[in-house]
């Protein structure tokens, strides 16, 4: 039977509003952390929630095992991160019959393999309301010109079929709003939100890290794939241990270029130290004096809010809305996409004391005022509560 929008517009009225959350994988980093706390914290007295997804692939760390153990998700055969058309089609079958089974009012999907799949399914079920964020883009650095203009041609069609384009940061809508995906009043903007557990002081998170007691330590938090650019972060490295030999660099996260790393800065010795994934993400940010970023690419990074919210100065490339979380200046120093100005801003953190804790300082307070996981809650349920309104629910 197809989804019957009346029946549901009328159930709404004494029942709570169903929405079914779509996301490709739920690997370690922003969009399983943004959804992770929409599952928990959105108000279950008015919001009936079910998370759909794929699997997590072998070179990535599941979000799930390390940080969300409590989490019911429904998998969804076929899908995850690779494009192929026979599981592509087997999970957009899978995901018309779980709406057609849960009648959901709204679907809200996340990452874009599961906003293609997850509106697609949703306009062959009828759901009434169709939401999808946008936690980035993939329109500069991840595939070839041509690749692009599909993609492009695929979110404008895409945009057509939805009610609320939600975007992580007001570049990343710009960005979107300039290649014709979407129009202005369809956009609503809602940074991530997310909250660190207690961290231990900072000499014990040092020794359960292996990391040397004394000495500055610089975090780098991430997946290890081409668009984060490690090897713009091995020439950080190396311009940075030129001017502060005692300095050690922190790599926590995996990827499929993570050989490529340790090649090339295996004669470096103990200069990087790859913790891979870890569970415990505050400890890392708790034995850290700068976290650094290097892509050439983002949307709001999450590892750069949780570095705020620790109070640890960010050194960053301004892409995407990494000028949304990082105040130059104030909570950490932005640089272009170059390894000699990250490496610079880098230097002038660890020898000027008196500023790299004026920014701890500000990146906390900043941080915790923008980002905390309560606002991310409101948003959404906000953004969900105008939807029953116009609809009459």
């Amino acid at each position: 039977m197809e989804f019957d929008a009346r029946a549901a517009a009328d159930g709404v009225r004494d029942q709570r509003l169903r929405v079914m959350r779509v996301i490709a994988r739920m690997n370690v980093g922003g969009p399983a952390l943004q959804v992770t706390a929409l599952m928990r914290s959105l108000d279950p007295d008015r919001f009936e929630q079910r998370l759909y997804a794929g699997a997590v692939g072998a070179d990535e760390a599941d979000y799930l095992r390390l940080r969300a153990p409590d989490l019911s998700v429904h998998h969804v055969p076929g899908l995850g991160r690779s494009v192929r058309p026979g599981d592509d089609v087997r999970a957009l079958a899978h995901l018309v019959s779980e709406m057609r089974r849960f009648r959901p009012h709204i679907v809200h999907t996340h990452t874009a393999k599961a906003g293609t799949l997850g509106r697609v399914a949703a306009s062959i079920a009828r759901v009434p309301a169709r939401v999808h964020t946008f936690h980035g883009h993939l329109l500069h650095g991840y595939f070839s010109p041509a690749v692009t203009r599909m993609v492009v041609r695929t979110e404008r069609a895409l945009a057509r079929r939805t009610d609320r384009l939600v975007a992580v940061g007001s570049q990343v809508r710009d960005d979107l709003l300039a290649a014709g995906i979407g129009r202005p009043d369809q956009y609503v903007v809602v940074p991530p939100g997310t909250v660190l557990p207690p961290a231990p002081p900072r000499e014990q998170a040092r020794a359960e890290l292996g990391l040397p007691a004394d000495g500055p330590v610089i975090a780098y938090v991430g997946r290890i794939t081409g668009i984060k650019r490690p090897d713009r972060f091995v020439e950080v490295v190396r311009t940075v241990r030129a001017s502060i030999p005692e300095a050690t660099f922190a790599v926590c996260g995996e990827g499929d270029l993570l050989g490529d790393l340790v090649e090339a800065t295996a004669d470096l010795g103990d200069t990087v130290r790859i913790l891979g994934w870890r569970g415990d993400v505050e400890t890392v940010y708790a034995a850290s004096d700068v976290t650094l970023l290097t892509s050439d690419n983002e949307g709001m990074p999450v590892s750069l809010i949780e570095s705020g919210l620790a109070g640890v100065p960010a050194v960053a490339t301004n892409v995407g809305s990494v000028a949304e979380v990082v105040v130059d200046g104030e909570t950490g120093l932005l640089a272009g996409c170059d390894g000699e100005q990250l490496a610079t801003q880098v230097i002038r953190l660890l020898t000027d004391d008196d500023l790299r804790l004026l920014m701890s300082k500000q990146a906390r307070e900043v941080t915790v005022d923008r980002f905390a996981a309560q606002r991310l809650v409101a948003d959404t349920d906000g953004l969900y509560t105008r939807i029953a309104h116009e609809r009459g629910w």
